[in-house]
């Protein structure tokens, strides 16, 4: 077996046992990169898995994936010496990616997740493919991995064909800041490229670990905007002179949803102290528009919609996902549909509704923001009719709103058949996994919008005292955008908005609960 070069020595170890990671977790490992091994008890399991198909493969029976071709092929057997070569033929034939490639530590997050599935040892995949697989990690030889192509079951073949070319010494790989040939970087570390097994190429690539990698990306970036989306709502709160109820805990007591209590005490620790129910500008009935009074329910109903997809992604990516599955113990070869990724298209589906919402809201509070009520002047400009103010950026808001609505409609609910319909039902996932990438990244442009507004606000709101928790906000964001005295280019405005909700996000989610 090569020996990866020799690392930093304040670069970390992680084992890889059999215990279960969250998203949090796996989000971490990928994006620190720390050394990868096997505990003894996963390597063990994972070559007994390999010892047995290798000792069942030359049986006169079908084994699918074996000694049998792909799919619909599934009756035609292969001859004992053509079984690496159908291995080998599988990963060039299934690399049919399209696209941009993904970012690295995405690459990085399906190698992780792909590791984790053949724990168990019922794969059939060889412990030194999966330990190359593990030096291609520890040295930084991480595939290139086109975005497009997957169905999301049958496995996500078309990326992790790509995935795994790179053991074979195909396809191209990120290593030492650059992209090259595959071929090229074993060279340089002096590496053979892998000659695969009976199965291996198959276990390769079947599974979902490629939208589950991507669902798990883009949970984890969603997770921090929700928190997000508290302390910008607590800015427009105070900048339009909202009434102090709808946020009181007495209120959300009685309500069965625990979510909303939790937003709601979010707002109440950025509010503490600040004036803005008593200002000359407040709503003399406390009726607040929804967007504002609502903000507790909704971004309630967005935080349950999240803690689902969470829940059945981690549970995803801890699993088994591969067919057919192999049990050395009791001498079993089962053929299932573990390599269906449905479960994921759902859960990525619905949260892309969720943070659909979640711009909706943003772009109201945006929108109340200018609209010369409660003693803030027009468009929030110093002298309206000659100065536009901030009317432009609500339209941006407004147009990556009716966008984010279009994605939203579930890829889930289509399938197209495949492969002579012996995969007459897909579920769609990779295409739900993209248009949820496309929302998030949209409501972060929103928030950032409202945060750009609700600042601005602020300082036309006379009187207004904001609490001590988001005066820092306040000045921070002042620091890198200043205010709108008159009319300037606003495209470079709402990105330095952008930046600096990028810059802090993560510490005002950790800031909450």
């Amino acid at each position: 077996m090569a020996q990866s070069p020799a690392a930093p020595a304040d670069r970390p170890v992680r084992e890889i046992t059999s215990a279960n990671h969250s998203l949090a977790e796996l989000g971490a490992i990928a994006r620190e990169r720390p050394l990868l091994r096997l505990s003894d008890e996963v390597a063990k399991t994972i070559d007994d898995g390999a010892r047995y198909v290798l000792s069942i493969s030359r049986q006169d029976r079908h084994i699918y994936g074996v000694n049998t071709g792909f799919g619909s092929l599934c009756e035609t057997r292969i001859p004992p010496d053509r079984m690496s070569d159908l291995q080998h033929k599988h990963l060039m034939s299934h690399a049919c990616g399209v696209g941009d490639p993904v970012p690295e530590h995405i690459s990085r997050l399906v190698m992780l997740v792909k590791l984790l599935t053949f724990r168990a040892g019922h794969s059939g995949v060889s412990l030194a493919t999966v330990e190359r697989m593990i030096e291609h990690w520890n040295a930084g030889v991480i595939p290139v991995i086109p975005q497009r192509g997957t169905v999301g079951a049958s496995g996500d073949l078309a990326p992790l064909a790509h995935l795994a070319l790179p053991l074979i010494g195909l396809g191209e790989v990120y290593h030492r800041g650059r992209r090259v040939p595959a071929a090229e970087a074993l060279a340089e570390l002096g590496w053979q490229p892998l000659r695969l097994g009976p199965k291996e190429g198959l276990a390769l690539t079947n599974g979902v670990q490629y939208i589950n990698s991507l669902a798990a990306d883009s949970i984890l970036r969603a997770g921090e905007l929700i928190k997000c989306a508290d302390v910008v709502c607590a800015l427009s709160i105070q900048a339009f002179s909202c009434a102090e109820t709808f946020y009181q805990k007495v209120l959300h007591d009685t309500s069965r949803h625990e979510e909303r209590g939790v937003v709601a005490a979010n707002l109440r620790k950025l509010l503490e102290d600040s004036n803005h129910h008593t200002l000359p500008g407040c709503n003399a009935a406390k009726e607040d528009p929804y967007s504002f009074r609502c903000a507790p329910q909704v971004h309630a109903a967005v935080r349950q919609t999240h803690g689902f997809a969470d829940g059945v992604v981690e549970r995803e990516c801890n699993s088994v996902s591969d067919n057919p599955l192999f049990f050395a113990d009791t001498d079993q070869v089962i053929l299932g549909g573990n390599l269906h990724g449905e479960s994921t298209a759902f859960a990525l589906d619905f949260l892309a509704i969720a943070m659909s919402e979640l711009a909706n809201i943003s772009e109201r509070r945006t929108y109340q923001l200018l609209s010369g009520q409660h003693g803030l002047p027009s468009f929030l400009a110093a002298e309206p009719g000659l100065d536009s103010g901030l009317m432009i950026p609500q339209y941006t808001s407004a147009a990556l709103v009716n966008e984010n609505k279009v994605l939203a409609t579930p890829a889930s609910v289509d399938t197209i058949p495949t492969c002579q319909l012996q995969e007459d039902h897909v579920s769609m996932g990779g295409t739900s996994a993209y248009k949820l990438d496309r929302i998030i990244r949209n409501t972060e442009y929103v928030l950032a919008i409202e945060l750009l507004t609700a600042v601005q606000a602020i300082d036309l709101n006379p009187g207004l005292r904001l609490s001590a928790a988001t005066r820092s906000i306040v000045d921070e964001f002042r620091e890198r955008v200043p205010f709108l005295a008159e009319d300037r280019l606003q495209a470079a405005d709402v990105e330095q908005a952008r930046a600096h909700l990028r810059a802090h996000r993560s510490d005002w989610a950790a800031a909450l609960a």
